[in-house]
């Protein structure tokens, strides 16, 4: 169920998350068998069923979480998502069975309001069968190895520590793109402790930390066109998606708005978003998962029980799991993801 209090201001675009984690989650993370739920897929255009099959259902695979994001599938065959509330990386197998990976997530101290987004947040799969892994608290990216050894890979720009990078995604050169908006600090851009002027989306390679875009006022969700000449960032407080030109050399330039949301009747906002192997954009938007065609055009919603954050392919590549608030959901489709960089 939806709150009351969602999106109202500028700083609303986690107000939503902060509303929905303040309710009591009806079971706790566990052990459980995939659990089909009440769901529907809206289709504006013909060419969603061929992404989407006509009796595709959406199942539950784990819940009673405070507010969870960035899955990612790993080549063992478990998912790893965040719950960027309750300062946990958690992973889930096929057997059910939900553990925790890091503990805690994101944020290292004890001093943090209750419901601030100090937790774990979006994750990259990593060289070396790492896992690159946004943490809001302690404002930095790190990687994790295979045997759980935590990294920091970059916490400053210019001498400035990040706002609070929120996801992120590689390019085959291994450049890591990231964005970088105020969510995880208490009073967003008005926190005394905010060091950059700009909430940017930055671009890690070699060493060398650059911005490459300062003129979003909430970058949220990142990703790559199959080519990997097009990057698509989402911009939550203004509930749209935008695109821009990548150049051989990695500059981002030439943006322009994908797709404008700003007046679905629903009240979620534009985050986290995935890229299957045709170059449509799966976004977590107003209402569900939207399916966006490489020209901007919405061609249908995946509609699960609650607000979503997020998305991730996983299983043999043609399955689409969904982190939504206080749960993890999953659909197969037609299509299979566009495959990550390192795999």
């Amino acid at each position: 169920m939806r709150s009351n209090a969602i999106l109202r201001t500028v700083a609303v675009a986690v107000s939503l998350c902060a509303a929905s984690c303040s309710k009591s989650a009806s079971d706790s993370p566990s052990t459980k068998a995939p659990t089909p739920v009440a769901s529907s897929i809206t289709r504006l255009d013909p060419a969603l069923d061929s992404l989407i099959p006509a009796d595709a259902k959406v199942e539950k695979i784990a819940g009673g979480f405070k507010f969870v994001e960035g899955p990612l599938w790993r080549p063992s065959g478990v998912l790893w998502f965040s719950d960027l509330v309750g300062n946990i990386a958690y992973q889930w197998g096929p057997d059910g069975k939900v553990t925790e990976v890091l503990k805690p997530g994101g944020y290292e101290k004890n001093d943090a309001p209750a419901g601030a987004y100090i937790g774990p947040n979006g994750q990259a799969a990593g060289p070396d069968n790492t896992v690159t892994l946004c943490q809001h608290g302690n404002r930095r990216i790190v990687t994790i190895s295979a045997d759980k050894k935590i990294t920091t890979l970059v916490d400053r720009f210019e001498g400035k520590r990040l706002n609070s990078p929120n996801d992120v995604v590689y390019m085959p050169d291994g450049a890591l793109y990231f964005t970088d908006p105020p969510f995880g600090l208490p009073k967003m851009d008005a926190d005394p402790a905010k060091e950059l002027k700009f909430n940017g989306v930055f671009r890690f390679s070699k060493g060398k930390l650059e911005s490459v875009i300062r003129d979003l006022t909430t970058p949220n969700g990142i990703a790559f066109s199959p080519d990997f000449k097009t990057l698509y960032i989402s911009v939550s407080d203004k509930r749209l998606w935008m695109r821009y030109d990548v150049a051989e050399n990695g500059q981002v330039t030439n943006g322009r708005v994908l797709l404008d949301a700003s007046s679905a009747p629903e009240q979620d906002v534009p985050d986290g978003m995935k890229v299957d192997s045709l170059g449509n954009i799966y976004a977590a938007g107003p209402g569900g998962i939207w399916v966006i065609a490489r020209d901007g055009k919405h061609l249908g919603t995946i509609r699960v029980p609650e607000p979503p954050s997020n998305c991730n392919w996983g299983d043999d590549g043609k399955t689409l799991y969904i982190t939504a608030v206080t749960g993890v959901y999953r659909i197969r489709l037609n299509v299979a993801g566009e495959k990550a960089v390192y795999n």
